[in-house]
């Protein structure tokens, strides 16, 4: 039998419920991975083993007793720390949060537990998720599994989920998202990503970066583990108001049905301009691929270039300085200088700034919605580049050009593994849907990992 650590979360939820494999023994199978692979790796800020060891037994006693909650019920997952569980520590990726205790459970947290999910711990994250690369000062930065030997980007900001997942010391997790930050794990670390709507899960109990932007996500292996994660946490939650009334579409009604017939658009010719030959040829790739599978690809005029997205950064600045800028004036507060630089800028903007890019936002979505009439899907990649050594990063340059523009005006997208590199680094496809079209976004990846098995390889840990 396939090592439990190496089975994709749908199947371990399969075996589970059928008895086949016992919680504790998935649990054990993660567990032991961890303890031989997290002191290279450092994926985790905190790792719960006693706790889900009796979390296992629990599970365990009630699937043999006929009492499973659910389908998902002792399957184990990883969260990432912005997101509050009561009692514990929740750092939001800063040594000036060392000691902060959570007083609350985040809505999203309640909803994994409630049907019978296994926290293992939580996961690193690039400090106050402000950051694309990966990479924390203070704290550390997690190793991408994909190169054994070379410490690479693990991209961020949800750093640790990417790598405890890439690397099969869980099989999925929770990131977030507000430029990218579920989708450049992805991308780095061989994974399927979702960027949800906002709107779509709550974000009750959740260390904020940018109110107006950020999204909780999951990070898995296969399109359909994520549809899984994604329908188990999203749906209105009293708790946070954008949620009220806004419920998920079932991904599954779509999922299988193929692209036949849809409509998905390439990328304009001028964007090609600075991304790597082999992220191209993957891109292209996958585009003759989809076509072969019945989808029509077509052109599309964009009424803005994604660097110009890039640079409408008045949003996400104004509202980190809001949540952080007294930490950040403090001279003597443990801040990383990145994101210290950051979050000063942010102090920089003003109210007229930030109202005007607001304006100009909702301008760009309605002539992004134009553009888009009759088209289903629009696909980019997700990088311009694989994962880099991180002693090259340059933190004045994020690697979130196509991602970007999927948080500024409200449109949800899949990152999914594409190709590798001649040296075995995962390249990564970006399909951005409109907002709330996220079934769309499952249905296109699932046909393309139907016909593909990039997303099945594994790597050298």
């Amino acid at each position: 039998m396939t090592e439990l650590h190496h089975l994709p979360a749908s199947e371990l939820a399969r075996m589970i419920a059928g008895r086949r494999v016992s919680p504790v023994d998935a649990v054990e199978a993660m567990l032991a991975r961890i303890a031989r692979l997290e002191p290279k790796l450092q994926a985790f800020t905190e790792v719960f083993g006693e706790d889900a060891r009796l979390a296992a037994e629990g599970a365990d006693k009630s699937i043999r007793a006929g009492h499973a909650v659910g389908p998902l019920h002792g399957v184990p997952v990883v969260l990432k720390d912005l997101i509050d569980m009561e009692g514990r520590i929740t750092m939001g990726g800063s040594a000036a949060h060392r000691a902060r205790r959570a007083t609350r459970t985040a809505t999203i947290a309640r909803r994994l537990i409630a049907q019978g999910m296994i926290v293992l711990g939580k996961t690193h994250t690039v400090e106050f998720a402000y950051g694309g690369w990966g990479t924390n000062q203070h704290l550390g930065t997690p190793w991408n599994p994909w190169d054994p030997e070379v410490r690479r980007t693990p991209g961020g900001s949800s750093s640790g989920t990417g790598v405890a997942v890439g690397a099969r010391l869980a099989p999925w997790g929770i990131g977030t998202d507000t430029g990218g930050s579920v989708r450049l794990p992805a991308a780095f670390c061989g994974l399927t990503g979702l960027k949800v709507t906002v709107g779509r899960v709550s974000t009750h109990g959740i260390v904020p970066l940018s109110t107006t932007l950020d999204t909780p996500g999951p990070l898995a292996r296969t399109v359909e583990d994520t549809a899984l994660l994604y329908e188990a946490i999203a749906g209105p939650d009293p708790l946070d108001p954008v949620t009220r009334g806004i419920v998920p579409a079932d991904p599954w009604a779509t999922l299988h049905r193929g692209v036949r017939g849809l409509r998905l658009a390439r990328m304009p010719e001028a964007e090609r301009e600075g991304v790597a030959a082999d992220m191209l040829a993957a891109y292209d790739a996958a585009l003759a691929l989809l076509a072969g599978e019945g989808a029509e690809i077509v052109d599309i005029t964009l009424p803005f270039r994604f660097s110009d997205i890039v640079a409408m950064s008045a949003v996400t600045g104004a509202e980190a300085y809001f949540q952080n800028g007294l930490l950040a004036e403090d001279p003597d507060s443990p801040l990383g200088d990145a994101v210290r630089a950051r979050i000063l800028a942010g102090g920089q903007i003003s109210a007229q700034d930030y109202l005007d890019t607001q304006r100009r936002r909702a301008g760009m979505k309605v002539q992004f919605a134009a553009a888009m009439e009759g088209i289903d899907a629009l696909l980019t990649p997700t990088t311009a580049c694989a994962a880099i050594p991180v002693a090259e990063v340059d933190e004045a340059v994020m690697p979130s050009r196509f991602t970007r523009f999927g948080n500024l005006l409200d449109l949800c997208a899949l990152a999914l593994p594409n190709g590798f590199t001649g040296g075995g680094l995962p390249l990564s496809l970006q399909i951005a849907c409109r907002g709330y079209d996220e079934a769309t976004a499952l249905r296109i990846g699932q046909a393309y990992q139907r016909a593909t098995d990039w997303h099945l390889r594994q790597p050298p840990v």
